[in-house]
């Protein structure tokens, strides 16, 4: 996901959408712990996404109070 993606989806959506990842880092984990994980990268990739999104999320929250 671009950061130009995440920058156009309304803060409801990037509630959802963080919720989403966060749940797909637990399986991804879960999955490498019982070695059972296929695309190892895809952890780095979700994570990057999480990060993405709070950033977004603490850039809306700054300009709110301003």
């Amino acid at each position: 996901m671009k950061a130009s993606e995440i920058k156009f989806m309304s803060d409801p959506e990037l509630q959802t959408k963080l919720a989403e990842l966060k749940q797909e880092l637990f399986n991804l984990r879960f999955q490498l712990a019982v070695n059972q994980l296929d695309n190892p990268t895809r952890i780095k990739a979700v994570k990057k996404d999480i990060a993405r999104i709070k950033t977004v999320q603490r850039e809306r929250q700054l300009t709110a109070e301003n």
